[in-house]
């Protein structure tokens, strides 16, 4: 078991929770939304992925696996959850028009 493997991918996980706005940034103790970076994030764990195909024992792969699936089906429903306010906001913009 590689303990700074691990360690990479908690450390990315948790960056990218930080951008879903799942959980709050130590810095600012705030709760921020930056979904720009979370995709950022979940592409760099892909590429690790990648990268590491063929190295990496039975339990680095499940982790990093897990991870990756967790995160991308949280993203998409962030991803969902802003372009429904996106379309919500177009639709009473119009009707304020009409």
């Amino acid at each position: 078991m590689n303990s700074e493997f691990f360690a990479l991918v908690f450390m990315l996980q948790n960056s990218c929770w930080i951008h879903l706005g799942k959980i709050s940034n130590p810095q600012t103790g705030k709760t921020e939304k930056n979904l720009a970076q979370a995709k950022v994030v979940i592409d760099i764990l892909e590429m690790l992925k990648e990268k590491t195909k063929g190295n990496l024992d039975a339990e680095e792969e499940k982790l990093l696996k897990s991870v990756l699936t967790d995160l991308e089906l949280n993203y998409v429903s962030e991803k969902e959850k802003e372009q429904g306010k996106t379309e919500k906001s177009d639709n009473q913009k119009k009707e304020a028009q009409q």
